[in-house]
């Protein structure tokens, strides 16, 4: 029991945090976060520190958006010393995004532990490559592909390790393969584009921006790219349209480099492609590595 007379008495059943972690699971898979939120935290409160508990709540509060809850939430179940290789993963990699030294070991452990689980090598093959381990990391999801190979994020993933290894035509294939698993994921979609561009596929590179762009009207950086590379390519209407859509969603921090496309565009289809390329491959790998 993990209550007597209404004292906790520090022991967890196992039962019930199951049985919570899979009907949060539930509730996530219909978007009801935040219910999936409150009913972690109930039962935290009522069955004490449980790593799959405390797993389930830093995911939810992932979703929710509060990534420093989420932080603790991971913290504190690993400092449990779980085996399980989903809580291995699921908290590993939310430690991860703060550079959290745990992170390694954590994802490394799931990894060598349960070789066959994908989810496991796609995520430590991640984190190698944000870690600039890129042989490394090109082995690890490589694996996790023989293993998933119908899974679109685990192609999204090594196609980003490819890249930032150098393997320009491996990376792009890749994340052909996870667009035509997944062809709603239109901020992959714009990677894409910034690869072919880089890769001197340029009208290819061209339309990929401009179908990621007009699905993410919030991103300023995706508009002004797309703007430069249509440009480039004699779609001036689509240019214009592009740098619109900048305007009208930048904010202060935006204003000189909407300015400097804008010149661009006034100084002709040269001047375009010029800051496209002095400004597309650096786009392309804080991407890359935001992804990894």
């Amino acid at each position: 029991m993990a209550e007597e007379n209404g004292v906790h008495t520090g022991e967890v059943d196992g039962e019930v945090a199951e049985a919570a972690a899979a009907e949060a699971q539930t509730l996530g898979e219909e978007d009801r976060w935040g219910e999936a939120h409150s009913l972690l935290l109930v039962t935290l409160e009522e069955q004490g520190e449980s790593a799959l508990l405390l797993c389930w709540a830093g995911i939810a509060s992932q979703r929710l958006g509060n990534e420093s809850e989420a932080y603790d939430f991971f913290r504190r179940a690993l400092a449990l010393q779980p085996e399980d290789p989903f809580i291995l993963v699921a908290a590993g990699s939310g430690v991860a995004i703060f550079d959290d030294p745990d992170a390694e070991s954590a994802l490394r452990m799931a990894a060598l532990t349960s070789p066959d689980f994908p989810f496991a090598r796609a995520a430590y093959g991640a984190y190698l490559a944000r870690e600039g381990l890129f042989a490394e990391a090109v082995a690890e999801l490589e694996a996790a592909r023989a293993l998933a190979p119908e899974d679109a994020e685990v192609h999204a993933d090594l196609g980003m390790a490819y890249l930032l290894a150098g393997r320009t035509d491996d990376g792009i294939a890749s994340l052909e393969e996870a667009l035509a698993l997944r062809a709603d994921d239109a901020w992959l979609r714009g990677v894409y584009g910034l690869a072919l561009v880089e890769a001197r596929r340029t009208e290819e590179g061209a339309e990929q921006l401009h179908r990621a762009a007009a699905e993410r009207v919030e991103d300023v950086e995706l508009q002004l790219l797309s703007a430069l590379s249509a440009a480039g390519e004699g779609w001036h209407d689509e240019a214009w349209n592009a740098l619109a859509r900048a305007q009208a969603v930048a904010d202060a921090s935006d204003h000189e480099v909407i300015q400097e496309v804008e010149d661009a565009l006034e100084g002709g289809d040269e001047d375009a492609v010029t800051l496209r390329d002095d400004l597309g491959p650096s786009l392309l790998r804080e991407r890359l590595v935001q992804r990894a």
